[in-house]
């Protein structure tokens, strides 16, 4: 089963308000993404938060699990609970960077 357009544009409502919010289709799955940084990766109509020290007093209770086969676990957010979402965006925002473009290689004749 992979994400529903549904579920994605809810976990997209919920962070609103905590800077410019977007999501992008990755791998049959989305990636949600706050002022350009990727923040919840969207699998399955469940989301999930990379395990980092700025968010582990957040979710210390959370449920714990990979997004998908021989990926590393994530925390699963409760995503129907605007303020913790909310928080938990605000202490990844600093510490998570803008990804950078690979330049495309030029073509050698």
């Amino acid at each position: 089963m992979s994400t529903s357009v549904d579920f994605i544009e809810f976990a997209a409502d919920q962070a609103a308000g905590t800077g410019a919010v977007r999501y992008r289709k990755m791998f049959g799955e989305y990636m949600l993404y706050v002022d350009d940084r990727p923040l919840l990766l969207v699998c399955d109509n469940v989301a999930y938060v990379k395990i980092r020290e700025e968010t582990a007093s957040l979710l210390a209770d959370a449920p714990v699990g990979p997004p998908y086969a021989g990926a590393k676990d994530h925390y699963i957010l409760d995503i129907e609970n605007r303020d913790l979402v909310h928080d938990v965006i605000r202490a990844l925002l600093p510490v998570t960077p803008i990804p950078v473009k690979k330049s495309k290689k030029k073509k050698e004749d």
